[in-house]
């Protein structure tokens, strides 16, 4: 039986290997601009990628969120990956970790605040008042429905980043943006 266990030890260990190398080659044609090599590392890891996010983020939707964000950093510094500093998979995870933790970051910072959109319906009444009944933006602005209105206000007349309305709305950051 003992030679049963050394046998799968080998066979998953060629496995990783053979997909470390995949891995590592699909990177060096990302850095030449081959979009073709992104899918196949996206092929490879994403579930996986979803599921260490998952972990640290606990939350799907975070978790879907990072792994897109990993995704698009992956694709811009493709060239950086140096096979000589490390395994391609330890440089993919260790993207996804900075992308979750931003993320958890972002949404602790935000989710802390106890004012909720409903409650500044009134400051986005009164910021509505203040444009003339003639107003371009006005008109625009009434055409929305009345949560759409509220986060177009809070983000352009009181300056709320992306991150911080994802807090005041309970959603993840990529859907605000």
């Amino acid at each position: 039986v003992g030679w049963e266990r050394t046998a799968r030890l080998m066979a998953t260990n060629s496995h990783d290997s053979a997909t470390e190398a995949q891995l590592a080659a699909a990177l060096a044609r990302c850095a030449t601009g081959e979009r073709a090599a992104l899918k196949v590392i996206y092929d490879i890891e994403a579930a996986r990628m979803v599921g260490v996010a998952r972990r640290i983020l606990r939350r799907q939707d975070l978790a879907e969120e990072a792994v897109q964000d990993a995704f698009r950093r992956i694709w811009r510094a493709a060239r950086s990956y140096d096979p000589q500093k490390g395994a391609a998979r330890t440089w993919l995870y260790a993207i996804l970790r900075n992308c979750a933790l931003t993320i958890l970051r972002d949404e602790s910072r935000f989710t802390a605040d106890d004012e909720k959109v409903e409650d500044a319906a009134p400051a986005t009444e009164n910021a509505l008042g203040r444009l003339p009944e003639s107003s371009a933006l006005r008109r625009c602005l009434e055409a929305l429905d009345a949560q759409r209105r509220t986060v177009v206000v809070l983000a352009y007349v009181h300056g709320l980043s992306h991150g911080e309305l994802a807090g005041k709305l309970g959603v993840p950051l990529g859907m605000v943006k």
